[in-house]
């Protein structure tokens, strides 16, 4: 409590403990008063009367003497001595008004920062993503919204899906940007990305003079695959559908540690296109179409129905999405000091 006292009204407060018995300040509570109720005691203590308080204020002098009420249950002592139509301080009183004052003050000042945070974007927004799409899809994502939004400091957390999801849930991070499907009906979903899985070679292979195959040739050779996750659903449906089993060389749980070995030649695999663009133009790696295989991958980025929008993560989802949204209006409601 002391905190919020100006160097005048901690003089006076040491000196009200001094004076009275009841010198415990954990006696003082102030969990049940409200902004209004300060404002009340500031203006009857201004105009030294109940009736012109009322006047002021517009409302009416119960009112008014309710108000002033309540706030001296709360706080244990009489505010103001009422002596006919004249008002005056008690020692209590005197005490109250500094901290009455200040409370007032950080309050004003802390709607101005809740309404500049909405006018203005500014803050931090925290994204879950993993390895690939941190390295391969939110950079160019994250460098437009930078070069827009200076004040707004971003940071990424890379953990695989079902943890970006769990991280979404627990509000450990404002976003997660995630393979579909998400079925989970209290998350909101918006596709940021689109891409396909490729068959990638390296460019000693002897597929890699070639530009497509056909499925039954994968089979002559070994596939590093990945341990888990959704693009590992979608391949193990192509070979069952194909009722095959593959040469299983290796299963990685990175898709860049998977890219890695492919380029040491260790086998061939499946990898999204964006995620060997830049290798394939380096002539490190080849991707190859195969007949009659279509694995096609959309990213999402995902946030909890109940999330309330930030001016800032409103324009992260805008810039992420590629589309305009109507931004949530703020509303105010009664606030409890």
């Amino acid at each position: 409590m002391l905190a919020f006292l100006s160097p005048s009204g901690y003089k006076l407060y040491k000196q009200h403990l001094s004076q009275t018995q009841n010198s415990n300040p954990l006696h003082w509570t102030f969990s049940g008063m409200d902004f209004e109720q300060l404002r009340t005691f500031l203006e009857v203590s201004r105009l030294k009367s109940f009736s012109r308080a009322a006047e002021k204020l517009g409302v009416t002098q119960p009112a008014i003497s309710a108000q002033i009420r309540s706030l001296e249950n709360e706080a244990g002592a009489r505010l103001f001595d009422r002596d006919g139509g004249k008002v005056t301080f008690t020692a209590a009183g005197r005490l109250f008004e500094p901290f009455a004052e200040h409370c007032l003050q950080v309050h004003s000042h802390i709607m101005v920062a809740i309404g500049e945070l909405h006018r203005s974007p500014r803050g931090e927004i925290s994204v879950s993503a993993n390895e690939a799409t941190s390295l391969y899809v939110l950079p160019t994502v994250f460098a437009q919204f930078k070069k827009q939004y200076t004040r707004v400091n971003l940071s990424i957390v890379r953990a695989d899906r079902a943890r970006s999801l769990e991280a979404v849930m627990n509000r450990e991070v404002d976003f997660g940007v995630v393979s579909l499907p998400v079925k989970d009906a209290r998350l909101l979903v918006d596709i940021i990305h689109k891409d396909e899985l490729a068959l990638v070679v390296p460019k000693t292979h002897p597929l890699a003079v070639r530009d497509q195959i056909k499925f039954a040739e994968i089979l002559q050779y070994p596939l590093l695959l990945p341990k888990h996750g959704r693009q590992r659903e979608q391949i193990d449906d192509i070979f069952r559908s194909h009722d095959v089993q593959p040469r299983i060389a290796m299963e990685v749980d990175s898709s860049e540690l998977l890219k890695r070995l492919i380029g040491a030649g260790l086998g061939m695999g499946f990898l999204p296109r964006s995620n060997v663009r830049d290798d394939e133009r380096a002539g490190l790696l080849k991707t190859l179409k195969v007949d009659g295989v279509r694995l096609s991958r959309e990213l999402a980025v995902v946030f909890r129905k109940d999330k309330t929008l930030t001016r800032a993560a409103h324009a992260f989802l805008e810039i992420a999405t590629g589309r305009a949204r109507p931004m949530p209006v703020a509303t105010t409601a009664k606030t409890r000091a």
